[in-house]
């Protein structure tokens, strides 16, 4: 069963990576605690993802400095050893249920690196959708929360 752990002092050396053809679409797990560090002051939120006992992924997220009632779900990745099982679908269904308990949230952002397809694959799954505006090569989505 899929759940969600905040990284503590306990959990963080959890040894989890990506495969080598995915490193330039996603942080590794050093980074995106490097990123929670950096938007503390915007409620970063930062998660272990764990199949029953086993570490299989990372995640985080943050209030959106640029627009108030905004999330971005700036973090996301399942270990190599354990994709395309279905964990990543499920842990950011359990993700987007947290920010939705936020009532003064309205809407989430994300992106993806242009050329990552199982990213753009499972945020759609997940009701996310381009809105337009791309960051060089990270293009943008949002979701409506609620």
């Amino acid at each position: 069963m899929i759940r969600l752990e905040k990284v503590t002092p306990d959990n963080w050396r959890s040894g989890l990576c990506v495969r080598e053809d995915q490193r330039e679409f996603v942080a590794d797990s050093a980074g995106i605690l490097a990123r929670a560090w950096a938007y503390r002051e915007y409620r970063s939120r930062a998660f272990i993802i764990y199949n029953d006992a086993a570490p299989v992924g990372m995640a985080m997220y943050h209030d959106d400095p640029e627009e108030e009632g905004a999330l971005v779900f700036d973090q996301f990745f399942i270990d190599a050893r354990y994709q395309g099982r279905g964990f990543g679908l499920e842990a950011a269904r359990l993700i987007l249920n947290m920010m939705e308990e936020d009532e003064s949230r309205t809407k989430v952002y994300l992106c993806y690196i242009d050329g990552d397809a199982p990213a753009k694959n499972l945020y759609e799954k997940l009701g996310f959708r381009e809105n337009g505006e791309a960051d060089e090569d990270e293009i943008i989505m949002e979701k409506p929360l609620r």
